[in-house]
């Protein structure tokens, strides 16, 4: 997953897309508005009357994305996070991983020490089915 800063940009960037796309149908289906004096007249032109609700559509959008950015911005660090608190976070993390490193090591190590069980039994099988193989063959021959 992305960090929170991509994820901020990835926000913004998603924010200003639905800006531009509502500042779209905005063009395509508002009403021309006159300015007495700097247009020709012309005859009346139809816009189609959008089929959804597009204006709450997009305030939804809007609303929403904006929500989500807030909500990444306040769980940036702050500037109060002094540099002491921030090392003694990245110590507390090392001492973490280097502790589910060690459960780590057992858990393979106990792992290690179950497949050579299996191993050996498997080998006790394969012989006692060979020395069986064996019994029965020199019964059959006899």
């Amino acid at each position: 997953m992305a960090d929170r800063l991509t994820q901020l940009q990835d926000a913004v960037n998603q924010q200003a897309e639905n800006f531009c796309n509502s500042v779209g149908i905005l063009q395509q289906y508002a009403t021309p508005s006159p300015f007495p004096g700097f247009e020709k007249p012309v005859g009346k032109t139809a816009i189609p009357e959008p089929s959804e609700d597009y204006a709450a559509l997009f305030a939804k959008l809007i609303a929403r994305t904006a929500k989500d950015i807030d909500v990444l911005i306040d769980s940036l660090p702050n500037e109060e996070s002094s540099l002491e608190l921030q090392l003694a976070s990245l110590q507390k993390l090392e001492a973490d991983n280097q502790e589910s490193a060690a459960k780590l090591n057992e858990v393979v190590h106990k792992g290690g020490e179950l497949l050579q069980q299996i191993q050996n039994a498997l080998q006790e099988i394969a012989q006692a089915q060979l020395q069986s193989q064996e019994l029965e063959s020199s019964m059959a021959s006899s």
